[in-house]
């Protein structure tokens, strides 16, 4: 689940985003695409196209909906606040600061970007979140 505290990861952020839009597509296929899209604000063409392989651009509150839909699943607020701190925990782990971790993003954030999402001040893309895990779990590693 890509809000759990991750002590290492694949060797790319493609890697690890193919890693969780598998989850996701198996949580909305059990579930059903009609279930999910009555209990997420997830529209219906990024969920057909999770359920077809594809990666679909939604929001980490997003993610954290389809990922709710799981019965031992806490709340989607719960899971984004949760993904948030173990972002900030692995940056304490690694010994990482913003800046540092924009240093070694693949995406355009810059340190006050990074940090003020993490914070959760500012929306957060879940491709932005897959980023920033990839880089702070990958040097915690």
């Amino acid at each position: 689940m890509f809000y759990e505290q991750r002590m290492s990861v694949p060797e790319t952020p493609t890697d690890l985003r193919a890693e969780y839009d598998d989850q996701l597509a198996s949580i909305v296929d059990r579930h059903g695409l009609e279930t999910a899209l009555d209990r997420t604000g997830v529209d219906r063409d990024s969920l057909e196209a999770l359920l077809e392989g594809d990666s679909p651009e939604f929001s980490l509150e997003e993610a954290a909906e389809i990922q709710a839909l799981e019965s031992d699943a806490p709340d989607a607020e719960t899971i984004e606040t949760m993904a948030c701190e173990h972002l900030l925990l692995g940056m304490t782990t690694a010994v990482l600061d913003v800046d540092a971790v924009e240093s070694h993003l693949e995406i355009d954030l810059d340190a006050k970007e990074v940090q003020q999402k993490i914070e959760r001040r500012a929306p957060m893309s879940f491709a932005e979140y897959v980023h920033l895990q990839h880089v702070i779990a990958g040097r915690s590693q």
